[in-house]
């Protein structure tokens, strides 16, 4: 991406927005030129490499790398499924890439092979391996990380400070109605006879990442009640018609002095209303609360701008690690219906809220 030179002069700071700070005259602009879903960006060897759905590859996933969070050189496709002798055949989503040590691990989902019953949604959360970012990456084993007898997508994990590693995955909305207040309303108004969920979870890993330890616990859900503050936005696909599921999925585990943070997204990442909340805990497997400040991140096409379907989001530093960036897809009049990458600033300040300064379209300092 090129760079954005700019007069030494301040920009107006909008509501919302991290103020624009130009004196040191270079600047990057929204959205960058990577055009994917649920971007996850991985700082290491001294770069940083995003992943995530879509941007060309071929039954796998793709990478790029940067020094500095705006420029991406595409670096080709780092790992490739749905092969005669995969336990994968197809909807590769939300690939995240750690580093252990001096072994990457690749978590992803797919569709699993084994499906007697023909399920249209059969998803489930693979782990592979590489000494490189870039690839490739082969499977652990041939066969899904667990099977908790759901379809499920979004695989987060957290390294905790204990040394214990757990993982954070959403069950699928598929053939999961569940009864609440807003289900009840849409079926009065005559527009869905009932209303689908996705719910968070979490699960501790082994320490070798090979499988989980004990059973999933619940993590998040949509509101049961429409006096509940968090209902509104989490249930505008429904409300606004456009799917007759309410989705918390993407989450993303962070942990700040002894508070854990889990940002995640709500409704349907292919429309308008994909927004981004975030809830807390004093421990790592909940009992998690929704913030009041919810959401952090949505479209702005209220206030005048342009972007729709903001979600999915990861969290980046800046080379010193002083600046939080957060870093997730979403829609532009320009891009249609293509998912494109945005970078915004974040913070926690002192009181314990999660801030997101976006999404912005104008000209943003450089990281």
């Amino acid at each position: 991406m090129a760079l954005f030179i700019m007069n030494a002069e301040r920009a107006a700071a909008q509501p919302g927005k991290a103020p624009v700070d130009t004196v040191a005259g270079q600047t990057y602009k929204n959205p960058l030129p990577v055009s994917m879903g649920d971007p996850y960006v991985l700082s290491a060897n001294g770069r940083y490499y995003m992943y995530g759905t879509g941007a060309g590859a071929k039954d796998g996933f793709v990478t790029y790398s940067s020094t500095d969070l705006v420029n991406w050189k595409f670096e080709g496709q780092i790992y490739h499924g749905n092969t005669n002798d995969s336990w994968c055949t197809g909807d590769f989503w939300a690939p995240e890439v750690y580093q252990v040590k001096d072994t990457f691990y690749l978590f992803y989902s797919a569709q699993w092979r084994d499906n007697p019953k023909g399920e249209l949604e059969n998803f489930r959360i693979g782990v592979a391996v590489s000494d490189k970012p870039t690839g490739p990456f082969k499977d652990m084993v041939n066969k899904p990380l667990f099977d908790p007898g759901y379809p499920i997508i979004d695989a987060n994990v957290l390294f905790d400070t204990d040394g214990r590693v757990y993982l954070y995955y959403s069950r699928c909305c598929y053939k999961h109605p569940v009864q609440s207040e807003i289900a009840d309303w849409a079926k009065n108004q005559g527009l869905y006879k009932e209303i689908e969920e996705s719910w968070i979870y979490g699960i501790e890993l082994k320490p070798d990442l090979t499988g989980t330890i004990g059973k999933a616990v619940l993590m998040l859900r949509p509101p049961i009640t429409m006096k509940d503050k968090q209902s509104e936005w989490e249930s505008r696909s429904v409300t606004d018609a456009e799917a007759n599921r309410r989705w918390t999925e993407g989450s993303y585990m962070l942990k700040k002095g002894a508070v854990y943070y889990m940002m995640y997204s709500a409704n349907h990442f292919g429309g308008k209303n994909y927004a981004v909340g975030y809830a807390t805990s004093k421990s790592p497997l909940g009992p998690f609360i929704k913030s009041n400040n919810n959401p952090v991140l949505q479209k702005d096409t209220g206030e005048g701008g342009s972007v729709t379907g903001t979600g999915h989001n990861s969290v980046a530093y800046s080379v010193d690690g002083k600046q939080m960036f957060c870093v997730y897809h979403g829609r532009t009049t320009a891009s249609g219906d293509e998912r494109v990458v945005f970078i915004d600033r974040m913070e926690i300040r002192k009181d314990g809220s999660l801030v997101v300064h976006g999404p912005t379209t104008t000209p943003q300092p450089l990281p």
